[in-house]
């Protein structure tokens, strides 16, 4: 199984077209969105999407009740400060992950076999814990709009600049 990996959209809207036709072309089940969409009209890109849709609050996420109507309208669950998810047999927690203590204490815990986080704009892939921050899809504070995807039967990430 493939898993997308976006965070900190930040309201850039041609980047989350281009995220979600990068996820499209690569034939994702699953798309994880580790926080900062920041508004309701960013949602809808989304619902473009031919996989289905993981979403956990950013810190500068505004508007919860219209993004949590948006999400709701496109069949995904609601936002949530952490989600735990198990997909093919992988334990994942997905947060935003603006406390550096707990992203450790998650990636070190036995319980999850990836911790997928947000927030820094830097992009990280770790193997022993799996650890997955895509950096920013919306390219802010970056040279790159970046994504990643998970392969779970190799357990391996990547990531792509779109």
């Amino acid at each position: 199984m493939k898993i997308g990996i976006i965070a900190d959209t930040h309201d850039n809207l041609s980047a989350a077209e281009k995220a979600v036709n990068f996820f499209n072309n690569r034939d994702v089940d699953h798309v994880l969105h580790a926080g900062d969409l920041i508004s309701p009209f960013v949602v809808e890109k989304f619902s473009k999407l031919e996989a289905d849709f993981h979403y956990v609050w950013g810190n500068n996420d505004g508007s919860r009740i219209h993004i949590n109507s948006k999400l709701e309208e496109m069949g995904a669950d609601s936002g949530k400060e952490f989600e735990s998810l198990e997909l093919d047999a992988i334990k994942i927690a997905l947060l935003h992950g603006t406390e550096e203590d707990i992203v450790e204490s998650l990636a070190k815990d036995s319980e999850f076999d990836l911790v997928v986080r947000g927030h820094t704009h830097e992009t990280e892939i770790r193997e022993d814990p799996h650890l997955i921050n895509p950096g920013p899809a919306s390219g802010y504070l970056a040279e790159e709009k970046t994504v990643a995807i998970f392969d779970t039967e190799k357990m391996k990430g990547d990531i792509f600049e779109i």
